[in-house]
């Protein structure tokens, strides 16, 4: 049963739609430590510097956001709640330079670029989603919570939610561990360097996008794709290219030419958008516009053991 939850009401300057904001937090249908209610609810579980929390944030209603949360780190979340829907994201002098972003924005018009400010919580499933399938990764990460992370405070049991292990707890996981869950030591080495240093990466973090970008990037196995994926949900980053991915410059390159391209000619597309080339990319993958796929497709590998 849940306990007593503080509660903040908390009133947009926009029709904030919470659940298309939040969303990059949650790594798969079937993420543990993001779920969503039958009457719209997000609810998170979330470790924050004060302490663990569970948070619950009712869709937009009257103008006004209605959120709860319980646990240790209740008030942070609570207080970081409008960063977390955008409020610090400002796309004052954004123009849409072709028709179909400006087709895109006019349907998106509500949708902000959200801030959670916590580092190593999407840098962990971030790294685990580096060079394999969607479903692969979601399925290791989701295995990872589920095997070493540890219940939300005060969530409603049929919610099943999770918190997402610790640093010390991911350090103490064995080797063969990280097999079983499906997560090879391509991913598991570099998500254990970071763990090593975290506190210094969530130091960076709150010294902004280019410090974050530099310390990501001294750790072994980790790059621009994972720096720029991190910083666009850790810091609301609107210029966080994912150079690097096996479908976004695709894609990019399809929805603003018709023609698929690669890293180098996406540069060259979304240069003219900076600082808002994240914001053209993620308008792209909001409004479900990919390259047509003919060809075969990234299949995961057959290596694997089967999930416990």
């Amino acid at each position: 049963m849940v306990g007593t939850a503080a509660v903040r009401r908390w009133r947009p300057a926009w029709p904030c739609p919470t659940g298309l904001v939040l969303a990059p937090l949650r790594h798969g249908p079937g993420d543990p430590t993001f779920r969503a209610d039958g009457a719209g609810t997000i609810w998170r579980a979330i470790r924050t510097p004060a302490g663990t929390a569970t948070l619950a944030v009712a869709p937009l209603h009257d103008g006004e956001i209605r959120a709860r949360a319980w646990g240790e780190g209740a008030e942070w979340a609570l207080e970081a709640l409008p960063r977390m829907l955008g409020a610090d994201d400002d796309p004052a002098g954004f123009v849409p330079r072709h028709e179909i972003v400006a087709r895109l924005w006019r349907r998106f018009s509500s949708w902000r670029i959200g801030a959670s400010g916590l580092v190593m919580e999407s840098l962990v499933p971030v790294i685990i989603e580096q060079k394999v399938t969607g479903a692969e990764a979601f399925s290791g990460y989701r295995r990872l919570v589920q095997r070493f992370g540890e219940p939300a405070p005060d969530a409603p049991a049929e919610l099943r939610l999770r918190l997402p292990p610790t640093p010390a707890q991911l350090l103490a996981i064995p080797s063969w561990e990280w097999l079983r869950l499906g997560i090879d030591h391509g991913r598991s080495a570099p998500l254990l360097r970071a763990a090593e240093v975290a506190s210094a990466l969530e130091r960076a973090g709150r010294r902004g996008a280019d410090e974050l970008d530099r310390c990501l990037r001294t750790i072994r196995g980790i790059g621009v794709w994972t720096s720029a994926e991190v910083r666009s949900r850790v810091l609301g980053d609107a210029d966080a290219v994912s150079f690097g991915d096996f479908h976004i410059a695709g894609n990019v390159g399809y929805a603003l030419t018709g023609e698929p391209t690669d890293d180098a000619g996406m540069a060259e597309l979304l240069a003219p958008y900076a600082p808002h080339r994240h914001r053209v990319q993620r308008l792209i993958e909001l409004g479900g516009v990919h390259r047509p796929r003919h060809g075969p497709r990234m299949a995961p590998r057959t290596h694997l053991p089967i999930p416990r």
